[in-house]
């Protein structure tokens, strides 16, 4: 789901804790959240369900990482997002994960423009593994980028044809959105039935029709998600 694996990692940072604000106008899966996160060592400092209460719980304190819906009270159209949004203009740097039902694309992609660490953006009914989930929170709080790969494709499909991205192959595209979901060489080497050195040469391929300059390796893993999303979703 980032740039580093996912849930074989969970436990490098069990025991650790991150403080975590939360904001779901559903009760039932807000408590949930909050007792699956308790469950691994995590503090949830702040439970709210509307934006306006994230944005005055995030100013009293420094969360590690914010996890927010994005259709919230009183309109249920897209508040949650947009309060990530002025979070992240207004504290760069803070680690945001987003956890919806819905894609919304403009503001999707107007989250993911600003680059920077610690973003993520997964829907609800396709997190089916409480440790993978777990370990996603984890890798945006320290600073990688987590995006479902079904983000990646809607945004992919608003403007296919001017992006950089659209000088990948079709197996290019399907390593970068398993790269998108946080998985190392050896889990897309498996998803895909290939080596991992095919799966190296690539994402060599990837990094080099991106255009991304050399760098260490696993950043520029992130930004070739992050261009990913940029590319195709920043138009229309």
């Amino acid at each position: 789901m980032s740039a580093e694996p996912g849930a074989d990692r969970l436990s490098d940072r069990e025991g650790e804790g991150l403080s975590v604000a939360l904001a779901e106008d559903s009760v039932l899966l807000r408590d949930g959240l909050v007792h699956l996160l308790g469950r691994f060592g995590h503090r949830v400092t702040a439970a709210v369900g509307t934006a306006e209460e994230l944005l005055a719980a995030v100013a009293d304190t420094t969360p590690d990482l914010v996890l927010t819906d994005v259709r919230m009270p009183p309109g249920h159209s897209d508040e949650g997002l947009r309060a990530a949004i002025t979070l992240r203009s207004t504290r760069p740097g803070l680690p945001i994960m987003v956890l919806s039902q819905y894609i919304e694309q403009t503001y999707a992609a107007e989250l993911f423009a600003g680059g920077g660490p610690g973003l993520g953006y997964l829907l609800k009914d396709r997190v089916g593994d409480v440790r993978q989930f777990v370990a996603a929170v984890q890798q945006v709080a320290a600073g990688g980028t987590v995006v479902d790969q079904e983000v990646i494709r809607q945004l992919l499909a608003r403007n296919r044809d001017t992006s950089p991205v659209a000088r990948l192959s079709v197996r290019e595209h399907e390593v970068l959105g398993l790269m998108a979901q946080g998985h190392a060489n050896g889990l897309i080497a498996r998803a895909l039935t290939v080596s991992e050195a095919a799966v190296a040469k690539h994402i060599g391929n990837i990094l080099a029709k991106l255009d991304l300059p050399p760098q260490e390796q696993g950043h520029r893993r992130v930004l070739a998600v992050l261009a990913y999303l940029r590319s195709h979703g920043m138009s229309g």
